[in-house]
């Protein structure tokens, strides 16, 4: 791939990324409700996002390669905090967030801890699409889920195969983002699949 090519498939990303979590807190906040969204899957998602970027800055790889992650996490954070305050649990969000905090120092102790946080972050992540999905097959109802995030996530992830291919070839991220990949198609297609099935009723 050219590098010119290279560097336009980073910046749509980051681009893409700077607003992916937009439209779901935009769904959240309207509706007043996180109807449809699931604790446990932005939780997950967001132990997944932070053990990835630690490995990234741990292993030096280029800041284009992962420049979104922060961003995401950020996104992740407000949106988790917003869900947490129509929930009524807004003191678990402190304890989580304690967690999260030591968990961020305590994987880079060892280099082999880091390298199985890897490892265990890919089925971390995969297991939060997969609580949506179960979310989504026991309510029938899309709720608050915004179809635009997750297509978003997608192209993310299509894009971060290619740059992980071009650049650092890690397997282990490599793996990660195809997983994410077919994970997040399938959550998209759940939630206009209920989308449609409530428009005919």
């Amino acid at each position: 791939m050219a590098p010119g090519l290279l560097d336009l498939v980073h910046l749509t990303t980051w681009a893409v990324c700077a607003v992916i979590k937009l439209p779901q807190l935009v769904a959240v906040l309207r509706a007043g409700s996180a109807w449809g969204l699931s604790v446990s899957s932005l939780l997950l998602e967001l132990a997944g996002l932070l053990v990835f970027l630690r490995y990234q800055i741990y292993y030096g790889y280029p800041l284009e390669t992962y420049l979104e992650f922060p961003v995401v996490i950020a996104q992740d954070v407000i949106l988790l905090s917003c869900i947490m305050h129509f929930s009524g649990k807004v003191r678990r969000a402190c304890f989580y967030a304690l967690v999260y905090w030591v968990g961020w120092y305590m994987i880079t102790l060892q280099k082999w801890i880091i390298d199985l946080a890897m490892n265990l972050c890919t089925l971390i992540s995969a297991a939060s699409k997969l609580v949506q999905l179960q979310h989504l097959w026991e309510t029938k109802d899309g709720g608050q889920a915004s179809a635009l995030t997750w297509g978003m996530s997608v192209y993310a992830s299509a894009a971060r195969i290619i740059t992980t291919l071009m650049t650092t070839k890690d397997f282990a991220v490599l793996i990660r983002f195809i997983v994410m990949l077919i994970l997040n198609i399938w959550v998209t297609a759940t939630i206009l699949h209920y989308r449609k099935i409530k428009k005919t009723d």
